[in-house]
């Protein structure tokens, strides 16, 4: 029943993958003419002109009253006016299918035809010996004036009813089914159409098998599984279209009338964009997929967020599209549609300017990948750990415990410092040696602290610093600096820690020790005069 379903939706809301409709018939009727240089729509309707008479006998037949409908017939004698009163209907139905607005409101008809006075043609009827005439003549009754089909006209009606396709079922089907519906379409018609969905989607699915198959065998040569996926995402797209193809070929055998044919071929043809879309909206998801399992993407928090993201807003923009391009392909004035999206898309833009700019904050994250969740960081005089990079703002820990949020879009600006990123961490010491230090106890000191470094497994060899920087006020600094190779913060310390105590151990073992803040002060003996300056100074 699903099947079913999808099967007769597909004919009435979904498009075809070609223009197969049949062009117009070359015996269509010319518009009526002027006359005397008024335009005929201008002109009143006249009861008893050929607009008028033709209204009548179609309203009439639509109505089933074709006893009525005969009145507009010159009928040879012995002959069935009801009969051919239908009869006749059918085939303008088929070959001409007239616009009675397009014929003459004047009672005497077009006059400018080369017909002479009293005779109106509507159009040609094809045969096997040529085209053949359909007439209008202007006849007086008891009744008043009207015009009628011509005796000629008439008496050619079996004949070009024989040739009609359909005209078995007309013979035989009910009165009531061959009665016109909506879109023109007969009762029959209607009826047909569902089941004729139905064989046409499994025609589909057989087209789609063997395509698919087809296809397959195509991509299994590729190293990409990408279009592996792709293929997989075909299945339902491809089945629709394939229906409406089958679908299409059979219009044919149901004898549409003009209008009908014109409204189905609309319709099958917008279900082509129906499948295209559909493929498309399917795509996005396999892509999408393959996005987020990728290593760049499954190592990145802010582009797992941001893939989804950017996949319903390209399933929006893709239905948004869709239905713009279905509904004008059935004819749906869409330029106000358009326009009002255009206006309402800067009034989104507007209100969510702040929202944009976060997204687009968060979009630049996850390309440059400045910082990642866990990383330890130091933005502007934040300094902790990266908890959350959400599409709008990224929390980061203190290390108070604190969570200081900040806008992604103000994000993307500011200087940020990574501590993760660090590929070796330094180790910076002064070691501050007593004045009374020799210059053979600095020496050895300075052996001892840079053997200690180098003996480390993880030192880095290239830049071991262990030189004098200078006197201070109350010691001798030693500038200590090396880097370690490690990136866990953690087991930084602990070599921190077993570094500081080797040095202290190389400072003992050179025979110097740590020096104190210290200062000293000179007090002379009693009954010694003290320099002025020195007593300003101490005073």
């Amino acid at each position: 029943m699903l099947a079913f379903a999808l099967a007769f939706g597909c004919v009435l809301l979904a498009a075809s993958a070609g223009e197969l409709a049949p062009p117009p018939p070359p015996s269509a009727p010319p518009p009526a003419a002027a006359v005397d240089g008024v335009d005929p729509e201008a002109v009143p309707v006249a009861p008893d002109s050929p607009r008028a008479s033709v209204r009548q006998y179609f309203e009439l037949c639509r109505a089933g009253d074709y006893e009525e409908a005969a009145r507009f017939l010159d009928v040879p004698p012995k002959a069935s006016g009801a009969e051919l009163a239908q009869k006749l209907k059918a085939v303008l139905d088929r070959h001409l299918w007239l616009d009675p607005e397009t014929l003459s409101p004047n009672p005497l008809g077009d006059t400018q035809d080369n017909l002479g006075g009293g005779v109106e043609q509507l159009g040609r009827i094809p045969t096997r010996t040529g085209l053949q005439p359909v007439r209008l003549v202007r006849r007086t009754t008891a009744d008043g004036a009207r015009w009628i089909f011509s005796r000629a006209t008439v008496e050619r009606v079996p004949e070009w009813y024989a040739r009609l396709e359909d005209r078995w079922l007309r013979d035989n089907l009910p009165p009531v089914l061959l009665r016109p519906g909506p879109r023109e379409l007969l009762l029959w018609q209607w009826l047909a159409l569902p089941v004729l969905s139905l064989i046409g989607w499994l025609a589909g699915a057989v087209l789609s098998f063997l395509l698919r198959a087809a296809l397959r065998r195509i991509v299994v040569r590729t190293n990409s599984t990408l279009d592996d996926v792709l293929v997989g995402c075909t299945n339902g797209p491809l089945t629709f279209a394939g229906a409406l193809l089958a679908i299409e070929a059979a219009l044919p055998w149901l004898g549409l009338y003009v209008p009908a044919e014109q409204f189905l071929d609309q319709v099958l043809r917008a279900g082509l964009f129906v499948a295209v879309f559909w493929f498309a909206l399917r795509s996005i998801d396999a892509i999408g997929g393959r996005l987020l399992n990728a290593p760049a993407t499954r190592d990145n928090p802010a582009a797992r967020s941001l893939v989804p993201l950017m996949g319903r807003i390209a399933k929006v923009s893709i239905l948004i599209i869709g239905v713009i391009a279905v509904l004008s392909e059935l004819g749906y004035p869409v330029a106000s549609l358009i326009a009002g999206l255009g206006i309402g898309g800067v009034a989104l833009a507007l209100a969510a300017q702040k929202t944009v700019e976060n997204l687009f904050g968060s979009v630049a994250i996850g390309i440059d990948r400045p910082l990642q969740v866990g990383d330890f960081v130091k933005i502007d005089a934040v300094l902790g750990t990266v908890e959350t990079i959400g599409l709008r703002s990224t929390r980061i820990r203190t290390l108070d415990r604190t969570v200081v949020t900040i806008p992604n879009g103000k994000l993307a600006d500011l200087q940020i410092e990574s501590y993760t990123a660090r590929d070796r961490m330094r180790l910076a010491w002064v070691l501050s040696l007593v004045l009374e230090t020799t210059p053979e106890q600095l020496r050895a000191v300075t052996e001892g602290c840079e053997r200690a470094l180098r003996a480390h497994p993880l030192i880095w060899p290239d830049d071991v610093v262990v030189r004098l920087s200078g006197p201070g006020v109350s010691s001798l600094d030693l500038e200590v600096m090396a880097w370690f190779q490690t990136r866990d913060f953690g087991e930084f310390r602990t070599i921190r820690h077993e570094m500081l105590i080797a040095l202290l151990e190389a400072v003992a073992a050179g025979g110097s020790r740590l020096a104190y803040p210290t200062r000293t002060v000179h007090v002379a003996p009693r009954g010694e005069e003290r320099p002025r300056a020195e007593s300003a100074q101490l005073s």
